[in-house]
């Protein structure tokens, strides 16, 4: 399952629980619910926290990779 779809997955979940949640008369039944769906939402929003810090180190990478490219580039010219 991808990282997207994990997400996904999670907050459907989150809103499953606490729909059932606010159905039920059982009070401690319902702060339960209450809480997973709060563990279930924190768990999609770290999900897609760690991703977005994955996708910004790819790109600082990349970034770095052209700018010795570039530095090694103008070393290897001849100077006129």
């Amino acid at each position: 399952m991808t990282m997207a779809k994990e997400t996904k997955f999670f907050r459907r979940q989150a809103d499953k629980a606490e729909r059932m949640a606010l159905a039920m008369s059982d009070e401690e039944a319902s702060q339960s619910l209450s809480n997973l769906a709060r563990a279930y939402r924190s768990q999609a929003d770290a999900l897609k926290k760690s991703r977005k810090e994955k996708s910004k180190r790819k790109k600082q990478k990349g970034k770095k990779a052209r700018r010795l490219e570039v530095k090694k580039s103008k070393k290897s010219r001849p100077r006129e």
